[in-house]
């Protein structure tokens, strides 16, 4: 008869064989903070515009190297549960504003990291979450006055320059001169005027591998790493029919037999199929269609029908790609293998073929009127850095679009950060009870900032700080670091070092809530996980393995 072994008493009985449990300070609350810590650590060292790259490897094996926090984090797969509530916040703030997310993180791990330091002195986490929430709520009081220069027309190319030169150049240090024009033109190019919502799905981009990044170039329009199908590679001022149907002979929705009794009837058959289809594309040349973009494939007798008549043929098998072209060209996709009529028909300047290294592509391009969509056509010698090089162009995309919505902007090199923690002391000295060690904590996790981009520039970190610090103190509340060779400060307007106004609000905002809800929790109940089959070994890929 097997032994029966009792349960421990308390909260362990009433859950099943294998489940976890984590209470008080030390194992719930100390524990998750020590996680949060690690993974700001993690990428505060790539935070900055000379901040360290990143080798991460995925579960599928893929490698990327970046600095990026949003894809560090993305790829990470952190299965902590306290740390996966500061990788939400940084998550939102990547839907509201797709730059800062780092920013996010690091201010997290700095509040939660300060609130250590005060739960050994005896305070409860729940008066430092008090103290840090009133702090916020100081900071988002500071900032508007903090703002230094605000866009109003986000159609004026050379304040749209300078206002995200800053978040590329955190992204690509050395390259922003070249992208940032190129990004403002795209971005411009495609917001007609201010009425209309900027979408930044409207602007794509096409990595080409080879070459050098500064033959990379806007086109307005669409660019498709593709082949043209026929004989005919240009159509000037074209009208253009897209259809989401393959452009072949069509296939009946029954079967039925065709008894054929002599040669005769057999060509016959053959020529009534080939006539049937003749006729259909004279009679979409009829209407002035010189290109056909299809979704399917291009059968051979209709290929030899299109170069007949002079038109160029296009297969595209993304319909993603189709509706975006449709919405480019400003054309209807058609599902059968008819005619368009005037309203269906798309309309593009040139179409045409070109090479970029070794790679093919075809090229709707927009000149007369300004495109509802332009493409990047970014070149680089690796994957990885075109990768890289995306992700920066994505931030500056993404920086445009929040200034169409909120033109305010602050000044950025740690120059707001210094200038909120200054404010926020003088305040936390007013406050009466507890609460005020808390409220200093906060701005002493402000204060990590500009100590991280100086580390990561290799500067002299006690005295720059210390002379930031001075600065502010006697009213320059512009002053910042200078993260070239020289270091030291720098006035971050006169440079043209601006940060969003929105990433500091909305980051501040995430990085509290993420901190106040971890220090929150004084348990971490844990489930035995869910059975199931072990994955199988990979085992050897090809001949050469072991």
């Amino acid at each position: 008869m097997a032994m029966h072994v009792p349960k421990p008493p308390g909260f362990q009985q009433m859950m099943k064989e294998g489940s976890r449990m984590f209470q008080g300070l030390e194992e719930a609350v100390i524990r998750n903070i020590g996680a949060c810590k690690q993974l700001a650590e993690t990428v505060q060292t790539a935070y900055g515009p000379i901040g360290m790259n990143k080798m991460v490897i995925n579960h599928l094996g893929k490698l990327f190297v970046t600095n990026d926090a949003a894809t560090i984090i993305r790829e990470l797969e952190v299965e902590h549960p306290a740390a996966k509530m500061m990788i939400l916040g940084s998550q939102m703030q990547e839907q509201e504003v797709g730059d800062g997310t780092n920013f996010v993180i690091i201010l997290a791990g700095a509040l939660l990291e300060q609130a250590e330091a005060l739960i050994r002195m005896g305070l409860t986490p729940n008066e430092i979450a008090e103290g840090y929430e009133k702090a916020l709520e100081k900071a988002l009081e500071i900032l508007p006055n903090l703002v230094c220069q605000t866009v109003v027309d986000v159609q004026d190319s050379d304040v749209i320059t300078k206002a995200i030169k800053a978040a590329i150049m955190s992204k690509q240090y050395g390259n922003e001169s070249f992208l940032t024009p190129l990004i403002t033109e795209a971005c411009v190019s495609i917001l007609p005027d201010k009425k209309t919502t900027f979408n930044v799905d409207n602007v794509r981009v096409s990595k080409i591998l080879g070459g050098s990044l500064y033959q990379s170039q806007v086109v307005q329009g669409m660019v498709f790493k593709r082949q043209v199908e026929g004989d005919i590679t240009r159509a000037e001022k074209a009208k253009i029919a897209v259809y989401t149907c393959p452009i072949d002979s069509v296939q009946t929705e029954t079967k039925g037999t065709v008894l054929i009794q002599s040669s005769k009837e057999l060509i016959d058959f053959s020529r009534g199929e080939e006539n049937m289809l003749e006729k259909e594309i004279a009679a979409i040349a009829a209407t002035g269609v010189k290109v056909i973009v299809s979704g399917g494939k291009i059968g051979d007798l209709c290929l030899h029908y299109l170069n007949k008549y002079g038109i160029m043929g296009v297969r595209l098998q993304s319909k993603f790609d189709l509706r975006r072209l449709c919405k480019s060209i400003n054309a209807t996709a058609l599902p059968r293998l008819t005619p368009p009529s005037a309203e269906e028909m798309g309309y593009a300047d040139h179409i045409y073929t070109d090479e970029f290294g070794d790679t093919a592509v075809v090229i709707f391009r927009q000149d007369e009127k300004e495109s509802r969509i332009a493409t990047i056509i970014v070149r680089g010698a690796t994957d990885n850095f075109l990768d890289d090089i995306e992700r920066a162009i994505d931030d500056g995309i993404n920086n445009f679009k929040v200034l169409s919505r909120d033109g305010r902007l602050v000044p950025g090199a740690g120059a707001t950060e210094v200038e909120l923690a200054r404010q926020i002391n003088q305040f936390a000295d007013k406050c009466p009870g507890l609460d005020q060690y808390a409220i200093q904590r906060f701005a002493q996790a402000l204060e990590t900032f500009p100590r991280i981009l100086s580390d990561n520039a290799g500067l002299k970190t006690t005295e720059t700080v210390a002379d930031l610090l001075a600065a502010h103190q006697e009213g320059k509340a512009n002053t910042g670091i200078c993260v070239d060779d020289q270091g030291g400060l720098i006035d971050a307007v006169e440079i043209g070092v601006l940060d969003l106004f929105a990433a500091k609000y909305w980051g501040m905002k995430y990085a509290t809530a993420a901190a106040c809800t971890v220090l929150r929790v004084d348990q971490i109940i844990m489930a035995k996980r869910a059975g199931g089959p072990k994955p199988r070994d990979a085992g050897a890929q090809d001949a050469d393995d072991d």
